[in-house]
């Protein structure tokens, strides 16, 4: 374990630049921002369309009735299709709407444009250094997602 500021840094860094990224994109867009718990649960109805509520919930690692106050609110919203499974009339499936794909295709290139700005305005070495650790970040990401920090990091080929 690090016994520098390193991780308090990074984590500073980060969560700062997700907060202002997300509210910036917003304005940006002309968009109320959407409550994270929604975000994240649109990020996983993508990444796995037709989902169920609890295989949604155990991804995201919370509530079945938690994922479906969230449902409710995103259909109402336009952003999300449920349908009964016609195997198992038992099971929703979830999907994104046209307009949520809009949404979100339009944040995400509001988004790298306001990066692409930020990362203009730094020098070129500074440039170079993010682009050097964007493998080691990812990895960082890998291990604290699957809770595997003893693993080694990635070769660096710089």
């Amino acid at each position: 374990m690090p016994t520098d500021e390193t991780p308090v840094r990074l984590a500073a860094a980060v969560g700062d630049l997700h907060r202002l990224l997300r509210r910036s994109t917003a304005l940006r867009a002309n968009r109320p921002l959407l409550p994270e718990a929604q975000v994240e649960l649109l990020l996983v109805v993508r990444a796995h369309p037709d989902v169920t509520v609890k295989e949604a919930a155990r991804r995201l690692g919370t509530a079945p009735n938690t994922v479906s106050t969230l449902v409710g609110d995103l259909v109402d919203a336009g952003l999300l299709g449920r349908e009964r499974d016609p195997d198992d009339r038992r099971l929703v499936r979830l999907r994104l709407t046209d307009a949520a794909c809009r949404r979100m295709a339009d944040h995400e290139r509001h988004r790298a444009e306001l990066l692409a700005a930020a990362l203009t305005a730094l020098d070129p070495a500074a440039r170079r250094a993010l682009q050097v650790a964007l493998p080691h970040l990812a990895h960082v990401a890998t291990l604290v997602a699957h809770g595997d920090p003893g693993q080694a990091a990635p070769s660096s080929s710089a």
